[in-house]
This record gives C-alpha cells, structure tokens and sequence, in this order.
C-alpha cells in the first residue's frame, strides 16, 4: 500500500511539472520565440521537456541537430553524415567521405553518433547506416561495420562499446596548448586548434613511445592554426584533425589512437573504449 501511495505521489508531481512547463510555453510561445529557441537549446531545460513531451522541435529536427554537434569530430576522420530521415523511431543515416583504419575509429565514431542522437532524441529505437562499402585492402571503415553495434534496444549504452568520462579541466587549454590527461585510468593527450579539441591515446604509432611533450607546429606552407602535432621521441609528424594520420614515414600503416571528445551536459567530455576503463 505504501508503495503504491509512493508511485503515485511520483506521478501527481511529474504531471505537475509537466502542466507547469506547458503553462510556461504557452504564456511565451507567442511573445517570444527566441526565448523559446534558447530553452530548447538549454540541455537541462531540454530534458525536461522531452520528459513531458514538450519539446518545440520533432525528433527528425533534434536529431539533426545533435549530428550537426559531432560533424567537427567525424570532419577529422575525413567524414561526415547526412540524415535521410526518421521514420518509427529509427534513425537512417548515410555516411559521406571516408575514415581513416585506426585501432579505436569504429568503436569512437559508434560512441559519438551514438551518444548525440540519445542525448536529443530518447525515443529513437535503431540506427540504420547506410554506404557503400570500400574496396578491400583500402584501408578504409566500411560504414557497416561501425555501427555494428548499433541495434534495436541498443541505444542505451549497453553495448559495451564504451563511457563518456567528464573532463572538465580541458576547458582551461589554450590554442596551440598540448597537455596530458589521465581519464578512467587511461593517458590520453589532448591538444585545442583554436577552438577545437583533440584528444589521443598518449602513444606514439611511430615509435610507441608516450608522447608527453609533444608539441603543434605550423605546416610547411600551411597558414595560422593548420598545425601538425610532432612527438617528442621520433619526431614523427601527425596531422590532429585528420584522426592523427601520420604525414611523414609510413603513413599508411602509422595512425594516432583518436578518443572523442564532446560538451555533455554542460562538460566536456571524453569517450573512453570500454576495453581501457580501468
């Protein structure tokens, strides 16, 4: 009985946010629409709507939003994602471009899309890729197997793929700063070009050797900003924005281990493998 009262109580007071909420929007919804735009786009205030099934925006414009969020870490993988729409619940999405074979890509590409279309639309139930498949031998990720994971009921984060840590001390990096973190157990180094953020394995692909004190120099020829990442112990040169391909040496085979990083919540954030968590 006392439960029951419980699960009620819970109920009458949701209902009463919900009302709340819907009084709300209806005072200012036709004063104001920009004060409107910016209580969607507060992710607290967001949440509480989705809750409540008060959200200004369908589910195909929130989740064009949310990938819009990722296409700066999927542009450095040589990529990018165009929504084809979002019919029952499932996503379908088409892959354009093509990522770099790296250890990690699949799994933190997976972690990124995966995580943007929960976070802006919950009831969304599948992820349908679809793209061509490259050539074998190309070095390429074929657009299948990164969401091999992604499947019905799966978008809960129960797929063992990874975790998203919170690192908020990355905020406080400059342009042209390069520091070493130790997130979940795992050393990462993360770099900011300009007002982007980069974050590796801290190990060098060239020589395996850990790449504290690597430092971001200009390009050849290149202009302000289009910096390259050199380590420390080979002087081996990676590119940040290109999933840390190696731009000198055997480049085919030598890849920087990228980690995702995005603002959750308000805190930016680091995907970390399921297999590093310590």
């Amino acid at each position: 009985m006392a439960r029951e009262r419980a699960e009620q109580l819970v109920r009458e007071v949701v209902e009463l946010y919900g009302a709340g909420l819907q009084r709300v929007l209806d005072i200012i919804g036709d004063r104001d629409d920009d004060l409107v735009e910016r209580l969607a786009a507060d992710e607290l205030v967001a949440s509480l709507l989705l809750v409540n099934g008060l959200h200004p925006h369908d589910v195909e414009t929130r989740v064009a939003s949310a990938l819009d969020s990722v296409r700066p870490y999927l542009g450095s993988h040589g990529g990018d994602v165009e929504l084809l729409g979002v019919v029952d619940g499932v996503v379908r999405l088409r892959l354009t471009g093509s990522c770099q074979s790296c250890p990690s890509s699949a799994v933190t590409l997976e972690l990124a899309v995966k995580d943007a279309v929960l976070a802006a639309a919950p009831e969304t139930v599948d992820i349908e890729v679809v793209g061509a498949t490259p050539a074998a031998g190309s070095g390429l990720i074929a657009a299948e197997s990164l969401f091999s994971h992604v499947h019905p009921n799966g978008l809960d984060g129960s797929s063992g793929t990874g975790t998203w840590v919170s690192v908020p001390e990355l905020e406080e990096l400059t342009p042209g700063e390069v520091a070493g973190f130790s997130v979940a157990g795992l050393p990462i180094l993360v770099c900011r070009i300009g007002e982007q953020l980069f974050a590796y394995r801290d190990r060098c692909a060239a020589c395996t050797h850990s790449l504290a004190g690597a430092t971001l120099q200009r390009k050849a020829g290149g202009q302000v900003g289009d910096a390259v990442l050199r380590c420390p112990s080979c002087r081996a040169h990676f590119d940040p924005r290109r999933a840390g391909l190696r731009l000198d040496g055997d480049a085919d085979a030598e890849t920087l281990s990228p980690l995702p990083v995005l603002v959750r919540d308000g805190v930016v954030s680091v995907a970390v493998p399921a297999a590093e968590v310590a």
